[in-house]
């Protein structure tokens, strides 16, 4: 029987290669096999050394912030947006733990329903099982294996617990932090924390009515803030294009200049 179809644990090298192997030509069954490996089983960390780098330009796009802010919708709606663009897409939602299971808890693949039928998207909800900086211990590991799948945008959404969000930026490219109007005080705690690690900063929810207040404390200390409203799509073809602008080598003006903030 092939490793896709084998115990999920019980592997030998032949096995691990040939998993790798799967893994690299695209195989769904194998990407989340490889993936649970990770998540339980040390042994799963030989087939990822099997993988080997790749040279290919993955953009992993972590999107952080507190929670209700609109994160899972944001992702939902870059996830249409890149397709559009006829590129391959992985989600990686990381969620609170199961206390019964250890597993994800809530649920990111069912609010992306639209997309579950969609051969080009890959989206895997991980559980932080205690670990800590808003990511599963897995979850780069998991980028990894996607990244090696052939997937160009690898979308990593964060459980947002609040400002303990540090892993994000060992693990993605860039880092868009989701915030909702009204925040208030707030903001100041977010410039010690959750805004730190943000490459562009996102105000969802921006037809409410503190949105312009909201926006303007931001920018004051941050270039790169964008207005959405994630439940329409609008500003989401306009956040596409400000990550894609800030990964250019040379990008200039404020997208370029984003890291300062």
């Amino acid at each position: 029987m092939s490793p896709v179809g084998s115990h999920p644990f019980l592997c030998d090298i032949h096995d691990m290669m040939i998993l790798a192997e799967q893994v690299r030509t695209g195989n769904i069954r194998a990407v989340s096999r490889l993936i649970s490996l990770l998540e339980n089983h040390p042994g799963g960390r030989e087939a990822l050394r099997l993988l080997n780098s790749t040279s290919r330009e993955t953009r992993i796009i972590g999107v952080t912030g507190y929670p209700g802010a609109g994160k899972s919708t944001v992702v939902n709606r870059l996830v249409s947006c890149y397709r559009r663009k006829g590129l391959k897409v992985g989600v990686l939602a990381v969620d609170i733990s199961s206390s019964i299971t250890g597993g994800a808890l809530l649920g990111d693949r069912i609010r992306m329903q639209e997309h579950a039928l969609d051969h080009g998207v890959y989206i895997r909800s991980m559980a932080t099982r205690g670990h800590h900086g808003g990511l599963a211990q897995a979850t780069g590991d998991a980028a990894f294996v996607l990244e090696a799948a052939g997937y160009e945008v690898i979308l990593i959404e964060t459980i947002g617990v609040g400002q303990n969000e540090g892993d994000i930026d060992d693990v993605a490219r860039i880092v868009v932090a989701v915030v909702a109007p009204g925040l208030g005080d707030e903001v100041q705690a977010m410039k010690a924390g959750l805004l730190e690690v943000a490459h562009i900063v996102v105000v969802n929810k921006g037809d409410l009515p503190d949105a312009d207040n909201t926006l303007r404390d931001l920018r004051e200390w941050c270039p790169n803030v964008l207005r959405t409203v994630a439940t329409t799509g609008e500003g989401i073809p306009e956040l596409a294009a400000a990550i894609t602008a800030y990964q250019q080598p040379h990008a200039v003006g404020p997208v370029g200049e984003a890291r300062n903030c």
